[in-house]
């Protein structure tokens, strides 16, 4: 890993967070590949899908044979394999998820109010009629991911869930991706990876019905995708690099920040790693137990971190804000629980054990959150992801005389004479 330091006199934290994430490492621009990806998925459907996933995951199968979903009996088949302790922290997380998930959707009820003039307003939440999840693999399996998403959806009131993952060379989702959907109640699998997935999602083929929501983390080419069917579907946001800001002070243990840090490494080179104070030999016990422990973990990625000596604690909240990560630490002494829960991050992270890799597998929060700065205006995945809000305006005669005359002024005013015509004919009714 490669540690940098730099010192900051804590004036004009937005620049300095812009400095800071502009050092990370910038992809090669997949957008036009990934764009003749769903463009092809919407032509040839299935035939499209069996060819892209033969030549970039199963690279083993054989195209005509290939089954694009998997047997709900392998599901299920793939629980009662699976170890027992995975299976038992599978459902230890999909338990306090769904409790979240259950406590987001009692706080997010319906509105109603009655208005002066007689008219009553409500803003109702409906659960969308399908979702599509998409589980990462790659160089591993993620049914961490499953759970994040899929529980959500559940609770949302989701009808149909769908997950696609892709498979190995054999064509095989990974067993543990298949685990953690039984354990989720999702029999609707399919052997799907990267743009061609969420293509499939989009806009249907003769196998995979079309979703109204898409889910889910994913490689650039996910990504890429699903910025390009937004409009045709929903989708969860844009999750990219994973990122892992810290605030330490002299109370912080070193090794324990130091692992913290290693662990976000481990999704490669592409994340942010930043950790601030205004402690120098706290940051100093930092950099050394990074150099000392980096070289030990053969999965720890060749990541950057950056170092950044602030004026004082003030300051480092100020650039963790401006930066707005993914996962926040505050490695200090927390006398005002508001300290944490004021912050401008995905999730936050406080209290003597305080570690990011909790909220990654099984404390109940969402592991699928906004990167790259979107936390200064989304959240974490959760119900509202996959629920639809609609309004409904009763009027009355009364709440019809009492408005026309202010509906006509203003549109009159904007030009639309008809619209005033409208609204007038309801009155004196």
């Amino acid at each position: 890993m490669r540690v940098e330091r730099s010192q900051w006199d804590g004036a004009g934290a937005h620049a300095e967070a812009l400095r800071i994430r502009r050092s990370a490492v910038q992809p090669a621009g997949v957008d036009a590949e990934a764009a003749a990806i769903v463009a092809d998925v919407r032509e040839r459907g299935d035939a499209a899908l069996r060819e892209l996933t033969v030549r970039l995951d199963a690279t083993e199968a054989d195209p005509s044979a290939l089954a694009l979903r998997v047997d709900p009996e392998l599901i299920e088949r793939a629980r009662e394999d699976a170890d027992p302790g995975l299976i038992g922290a599978l459902e230890v997380a999909a338990r306090n998820v769904e409790n979240v998930a259950r406590a987001e959707l009692a706080a997010t009820g319906d509105a109603e109010v009655s208005l002066p003039q007689g008219q009553r307003v409500s803003v109702l939440s409906h659960p969308v009629r399908s979702a599509g999840v998409y589980a990462p693999g790659g160089r591993a399996a993620y049914p961490s991911s499953v759970l994040m998403c899929c529980l959500p959806a559940r609770v949302a009131g989701v009808d149909r869930v769908a997950v696609a993952s892709p498979p190995g060379p054999g064509g095989a989702v990974h067993p543990q991706v298949l685990a953690a959907c039984a354990v989720a109640g999702v029999e609707e699998v399919y052997a799907l990876g990267g743009a061609q997935a969420i293509a499939a999602f989009a806009h249907g083929t003769q196998t995979v019905e079309p979703v109204d929501v898409v889910a889910g983390p994913g490689n650039l080419f996910v990504n890429a995708a699903k910025r390009l069917v937004f409009g045709t579907v929903g989708i969860d946001g844009i999750a990219g690099p994973s990122e892992l800001m810290v605030v330490i002070d002299a109370r912080a243990d070193a090794t324990h920040v130091a692992l913290d840090v290693l662990a976000q490494a481990e999704h490669g080179e592409e994340g942010l790693l930043v950790a601030a104070a205004a402690d120098g030999a706290a940051l100093d016990a930092l950099a050394d137990a990074i150099a000392a422990m980096a070289g030990e973990r053969a999965t720890v990625g060749d990541a950057r971190v950056h170092l950044v000596d602030t004026p004082d604690l003030g300051a480092a909240i100020e650039l963790a804000d401006a930066i707005a990560p993914e996962h926040l630490e505050l490695a200090i002494e927390v006398a005002d629980p508001r300290l944490a829960k004021d912050r401008v991050a995905g999730c936050v992270f406080f209290g003597p054990s305080g570690a990011a890799a909790f909220g990654d597998y099984a404390a109940g929060s969402n592991h699928v959150l906004p990167t790259a700065g979107a936390a200064r205006w989304g959240g974490p995945l959760g119900v509202g992801t996959f629920r639809r809000r609609t309004s409904v305006v009763e009027l009355t005669a009364e709440a019809a005389d009492g408005l026309a005359p202010r509906v006509a002024a203003l549109a009159r005013a904007e030009g639309f004479a008809v619209h005033a015509e409208s609204a007038e004919a309801r009155a004196g009714g």
